[in-house]
C-alpha cells in the first residue's frame, strides 16, 4: 500500500509542474516577445496540466476497478454525464417511460356514437378474433404485454369488421378510426377506406400507409419529427373524416391534412403484406365512431356535451394521453366563455360490481375536473358527479353500447 501511495505521489508532483521549457517561456518571456505569444504558451501549459490530471484519473481508476467489480452484481451504477447538469442516461430513461399527459397541441375530436368496437373482450387465446372477418393469412388473439391484442402473423393477413350488410357503404359522411398499433417494424401496415372482401372500388390510391416513421395517404405524406420518433412502443392512430377532408395523426402529431380526398371512404380493410413470424403485426383497441356537430353549437343546443373520447386505464381514473383532443377543447370553449360554469359527470357500462362502477364513475369524474383546473380554468366553475351505470344511453349487450356508455359529460349549470 505504501508503494502504490508513493507512486500516486510521485505521478501528481510530475503532472502538476510544467516542463522547463514550458516555465521559461511563460516566467521569463523575452522583452521582443508578443502579447499573443504569452497566452499562447500559458494555454499550453494548461493543456499539459489538465492532461496529466487526466491521466492521473485513470490511474486511479484502475487501482479501484477491483471493489468496482466485486460491486457489480449490486447493479446500481450511476452513470456520469460530460455536462454539469446533465441527468444520468438511466434517470432520463425512466422519466421517458413515466406515463404523464404532455399532448397540450392535440386536436383530434372522436366521433360521437360508436358504430364498432372491438376491445378484445372475452376474446380466447390463438382463436380467431370475433369482430373480424377473414380476407387472407393468419391472424390469431394474442397476449402482449399484459393485453388483449390481434396478432398479424403470415400470408398477407387481411381482415375487415364484422358487421351486417358490409357490401354497403357503411362510414357516415363524418366519422373518426381509433386504434393503437406496436410499432416495431420497418415496413407498413396498411388501412384501406374500403372493404375488400365485400366491396369494390375503382380507386388506386386509397390506403393510408402507417410506418413507426410517419404516414402516407396520397397525395399526402409526413414523417414524424425528429425527437418524436416512435419504435418498439405502442402508437395511437387517429383519423378524422369530414366530409371530404381527412386528417391523421400518430400520438399527440398530425402528419395528414387532405382538404379534398380523391375518393370515398366506404369501408375499412387491415392489412399487413410483409407480416411473418419473424416481423409480426400487433393492434388493439380498434373502434369507428360516427361524428357530430361542434362542442360549442352542442353545447347551446343541448345543454351539455357528451364524450367518448376520455379515455382512462382498465379500471381506474387514471387519464390516458389520446383524452387530452377532447379535453383541450373543452377547456377552449371555457376559456373563451368565461360566463360558463359546468357539471363534469361521469359514466360506466355496466359490467362489474354496481357500487364499484360508482366509485369509479367518482373518481373518473374528479380526475377530469382536476385537469381542466391545472390548465387554468377556476375551480369555482366546476363539479365533478358519478352516476356509475345508473344513466345508460346505449345498450349494455354489445361493445358499441358499452362504449358508447363509458363516457363523460360537460353538462351546463
Amino acid at each position: 500500500m505504501k508503494k502504490i501511495i508513493s507512486l500516486l505521489f510521485a505521478l501528481s508532483i510530475f503532472v502538476l509542474i510544467p516542463s522547463e521549457s514550458a516555465m521559461s517561456q511563460v516566467l521569463n518571456p523575452a522583452k521582443k516577445t508578443k502579447k499573443e505569444s504569452e497566452k499562447r504558451a500559458n494555454k499550453n501549459v494548461d493543456k499539459g496540466i489538465n492532461k496529466g490530471f487526466d491521466e492521473l484519473e485513470k490511474g486511479i481508476g484502475g487501482l479501484f476497478n477491483k471493489n468496482r467489480k466485486q460491486n457489480a452484481s449490486q447493479k446500481t451504477e450511476v452513470k456520469q454525464t460530460d455536462q454539469v447538469g446533465e441527468q444520468p442516461e438511466d434517470e432520463l430513461k425512466s422519466e421517458a417511460e413515466a406515463p404523464s399527459l404532455k399532448w397540450a397541441k392535440y386536436d383530434f375530436i372522436p366521433g360521437d356514437k360508436v358504430i364498432f368496437e372491438d376491445n378484445h373482450e372475452d376474446e380466447e387465446n390463438g382463436e380467431f378474433p370475433s369482430r373480424w372477418d377473414l380476407v387472407r393469412g393468419t391472424i390469431e388473439n394474442a397476449e402482449f404485454g399484459g393485453d388483449n391484442i390481434i396478432m398479424f402473423r403470415g400470408g398477407a393477413p387481411t381482415i375487415v369488421p364484422y358487421l351486417k350488410n358490409p357490401e354497403k357503404d357503411y362510414l357516415p359522411e363524418v366519422f373518426t378510426i381509433e386504434f393503437d398499433l406496436y410499432l416495431n417494424n420497418p415496413n407498413s401496415f396498411q388501412l384501406f377506406f374500403w372493404d375488400k372482401k365485400n366491396q369494390k372500388t375503382s380507386s388506386t390510391y386509397n390506403h393510408l400507409d402507417i410506418r413507426y416513421d410517419g404516414l402516407y395517404l396520397s397525395p399526402a405524406g409526413s414523417k414524424i419529427p425528429q425527437g418524436k420518433t416512435i419504435k418498439n412502443q405502442w402508437g395511437h392512430i387517429a383519423i378524422a373524416y369530414t366530409r371530404g377532408k381527412m386528417k391523421a395523426y400518430i400520438n399527440e402529431t398530425r402528419l395528414i391534412n387532405i382538404p379534398h380526398l380523391e375518393f370515398d371512404p366506404m369501408g375499412i380493410s387491415l392489412y399487413a403484406y410483409s407480416a411473418s413470424d419473424e416481423t409480426k403485426f400487433y393492434i388493439k383497441n380498434f373502434r369507428i365512431a360516427e361524428g357530430g356537430v361542434k362542442y360549442y353549437d352542442r353545447f347551446l343546443q343541448d345543454g351539455k356535451i357528451v364524450s367518448n373520447g376520455i379515455r382512462f386505464d382498465v379500471g381506474k381514473a387514471t387519464l390516458l394521453p389520446e383524452s387530452m383532443g377532447v379535453i383541450n377543447e373543452i377547456y377552449g370553449l371555457l376559456a373563451e366563455h368565461a360566463e360558463v360554469k359546468v357539471s363534469v359527470d361521469g359514466h360506466t357500462d355496466s359490467d362489474g360490481d354496481f357500487d364499484m362502477n360508482q366509485q369509479l364513475s367518482d373518481d373518473r369524474a374528479r380526475a377530469v375536473m382536476n385537469q381542466l383546473v391545472a390548465m387554468g380554468i377556476a375551480q369555482d366553475r366546476l363539479i365533478s358527479k358519478g352516476f356509475g351505470e345508473s344513466k345508460p344511453m346505449d345498450t349494455n349487450d354489445t361493445p358499441e353500447g358499452k362504449a358508447n356508455n363509458r363516457r363523460v359529460e360537460f353538462v351546463k349549470m
